[in-house]
């Protein structure tokens, strides 16, 4: 049941997110391995992303990647939310005196975004190919020309092999690990802090939730931006027929090259769509995850309660 909670509040974050991820998936991609004056410049902002790919590609371009970015948030965080929704019953992420414990949320977050990762990898390939997949003339990154989800499937487990589908998890265990845990830890102590605090306690239940969501949104985005953008570029490479990338042999192979020709402000590229998009999906994926966890208690478990302020 904590599984279907977590994989329930991420799949109706995604609904509404799903358009940033698109957007920031572009900027990560543009001037890929080049020196800024060295490329075209498709999408100037935020804004301008937004409206460049609803003219030349449909508006429903925007939600490209929808069905995998779907199944990827029921395994990813009906892993990681319900991993942690049972150390929380546990109350393994506080200390013996009842505080929540900054070291045990983030050692349990990291865990449950490593295990989420590799759950999730499969369907993370697929959404980035689809999302990055664009038409010509504003096309950044390589282009895999796949027609849907289960084509992208098709064409990895052809070209790649089955094993092909976990290509690029090395660039996403850091991210999520170190995404899950700072997303967590700053959701739980900011929470604890707005319901025990005196001068705070006007932000009770939801309120508290919404809150805490957005302080999360913040850090999560500042720690995860660059090794996000890593990420996608390892999950968007093209490869030859012997398995190599035909960009990155690895994890620190990009980090070297991306240093050499983009420099430090190349780890921050979609640092704003980033946050656009990370910024309300922990809020609306927490809110919806404490909401359900409250009818669960109500309906199913009502003899096991969690106090959730």
């Amino acid at each position: 049941m904590e599984f279907g909670i977590g994989a329930l509040s991420a799949i109706g974050a995604c609904f509404f997110t799903n358009p940033l991820e698109v957007v920031k998936t572009r900027f990560q991609l543009q001037g890929e391995l080049r020196k800024r004056g060295q490329y075209t410049v498709h999408y100037k902002n935020f804004l301008h992303a937004g409206y460049i790919i609803a003219k030349t590609e449909g508006i429903l371009a925007l939600q490209k990647g929808l069905v995998p970015a779907l199944y990827h948030q029921v395994l990813l965080n009906g892993v990681r939310l319900g991993g942690y929704q049972i150390a929380e019953e546990k109350n393994l992420y506080k200390k013996k005196n009842g505080e929540v414990s900054l070291l045990n949320t983030i050692a349990i977050g990291g865990v449950m975004g490593v295990a989420g990762a590799y759950a999730g990898s499969p369907l993370q390939l697929m959404k980035i190919r689809l999302q990055a997949q664009s038409a010509e003339s504003i096309a950044v990154g390589t282009q895999h020309s796949v027609s849907g989800t289960f084509d992208a499937l098709k064409q990895i487990c052809k070209s790649e092999g089955f094993f092909g589908m976990w290509k690029g998890v090395v660039g996403s265990v850091p991210r999520l690990s170190v995404g899950s845990a700072s997303q967590l830890g700053t959701f739980y102590l900011a929470k604890e802090f707005l319901a025990t605090n005196s001068y705070y306690q006007v932000a009770p239940g939801l309120l508290n939730t919404f809150l805490s969501s957005m302080m999360g949104g913040v850090v999560v985005a500042i720690t995860m931006g660059p090794l996000d953008v890593i990420s996608t570029r390892l999950y968007n490479q093209g490869y030859d027929p012997q398995g190599r990338g035909l960009l990155y042999s690895g994890y620190f192979d990009c980090v070297s090259k991306m240093w050499t020709t983009e420099g430090f402000r190349g780890f921050y590229k979609g640092i704003v769509p980033c946050y656009m998009r990370i910024g309300p999906h922990t809020v609306l994926c927490f809110v919806f995850w404490d909401e359900l966890k409250k009818v669960h208690q109500k309906l199913v478990r009502p003899e096991k309660r969690l106090v959730i302020p």
